[in-house]
């Protein structure tokens, strides 16, 4: 009996494993997709001889699409097949390449990074919805540490790739690049088939009301708490990403070099850090515990930048594991959405919760830039620290009870 049951795990692993490396697939190309202008900014700028400021419009346009829509994605994404969603989203991503690098004219590549803004909606709703409904239970946390990962080495892979490309082929070539690349991985989901079974949903309790899945779920206070947990974590990850370095050097004079690297390593040990997380998030179940010291982690290396010249060497230290923290609570803060999350319902709630990212994505420069431009990068980091204690508080307050 037991050598039947093996037999008969076999091909539902299989089909796991095949589901998780697509997702993690399109979710590497996701963030490539978002670092796909900056590193050609210059090239693309001369070519159209206009200003950082009007080429910067297509990233406004980007993220302003990305944070209105993403949310309707996630109710049509648990209505129909999430998978062809993924890929459709793929496929936007990929056209609104190929036109910008086709199409000689600067309002074309504005328009064509709003297709792309379209086809970024999808990706998280879709992506946790897939994983949510078809991933094991014992298997899930690391699931999600995967995906995640997958982000992270895309955005990673981006710069050095496509300035490769440019070298080679031009900004247009480089465009066609990646489109093709978001091509390909679109059409090797198209053909996955065979995903892995949905779990079973969990039996309400006798005498429990159905749980409500409507947009209404997103008004409760387990979902909205989770959002403003997601906007406090990013604020304080997108402040120490885009503006430790010049902080650290107005602050203590800091070398850029240094600053650099102790950056560089923050967000290499964070990539570790999402894998270790998935592994302990797999082996307890008080992911709030860890979601909440992970951010005191994060919260006592801001205090320490804001307070102590650390040096290069105590400095690289305090930043990576700071990184590593922040990457490790990553699989936790998801475990804590699902729990709260009843089934039928993860595309919208997770295209809601993580529309915080979208969030503080547009308030962050605004918040850490008036701070530097008031010459105050002490407040900058004091603020970072504040809003990781915030986030901290936040996760707390999350109600520990699957939503049912």
């Amino acid at each position: 009996m037991t050598q039947t049951a093996d037999l008969g795990l076999a091909p539902r692993r299989a089909g796991e494993f095949r589901l998780i490396a697509g997702v993690s697939a399109a979710h590497f190309v996701s963030h490539y997709y978002i670092l796909v202008l900056p590193p050609l900014f210059a090239f693309i700028r001369t070519d159209y001889g206009v200003s950082y400021t009007e080429l910067g419009l297509a990233l406004t346009i980007f993220n302003a699409v990305s944070a209105v829509l993403q949310t309707p994605a996630g109710f049509l994404i648990d209505r129909v097949n999430a998978r062809l969603i993924l890929v459709a989203g793929l496929m936007c991503g990929a056209a609104g390449l190929a036109v910008a690098a086709l199409v000689d004219s600067y309002w074309v590549l504005i328009a064509m990074f709003g297709l792309m803004g379209v086809g970024n909606t999808v990706y998280h709703p879709a992506d946790y919805a897939l994983l949510s409904r078809h991933v094991s239970e014992e298997r899930v946390s690391q699931a999600y540490s995967i995906h995640t990962f997958a982000g992270l080495a895309g955005g990673a892979a981006a710069p050095a790739s496509l300035l490769l490309m440019h070298s080679q082929f031009g900004w247009r070539g480089a465009f066609m690049g990646a489109a093709i690349f978001g091509a390909i991985i679109a059409a090797v989901l198209l053909m996955q088939r065979d995903e892995a079974p949905a779990r079973p949903a969990a039996k309400p309790r006798a005498g429990a009301a159905p749980a409500d899945t409507s947009w209404r779920l997103l008004l409760s206070a387990p979902i909205l708490i989770n959002f403003v947990f997601f906007m406090l974590l990013s604020l304080t990850n997108f402040g120490i990403m885009n503006f430790s370095v010049v902080a650290l050097g107005a602050l203590h004079g800091t070398s850029p070099a240094i600053a650099n690297t102790a950056l560089t390593s923050n967000l290499a040990l964070g990539a570790i850090g999402v894998l270790a997380g998935g592994l302990l998030a797999a082996r307890t179940g008080r992911h709030v515990l860890v979601a909440a010291s992970c951010m005191g982690v994060a919260t006592v290396s801001c205090l320490l930048m804001a307070s102590i010249d650390l040096g290069a060497v105590l400095l690289v230290l305090v930043m990576s594991v700071s990184g590593f923290a922040t990457g490790a609570l990553m699989p936790s803060r998801d475990m804590i959405v699902r729990d709260v999350t009843p089934p039928g319902a993860f595309g919208k709630v997770f295209g809601f919760v993580t529309n915080g990212f979208n969030i503080a994505g547009m308030l962050s420069p605004l918040i850490c830039g008036a701070l530097m431009d008031r010459g105050e990068p002490q407040a900058l980091f004091l603020t970072l620290a504040a809003t990781a204690v915030l986030a901290a508080l936040a996760v707390i307050a999350v109600p520990r009870r699957r939503a049912a």
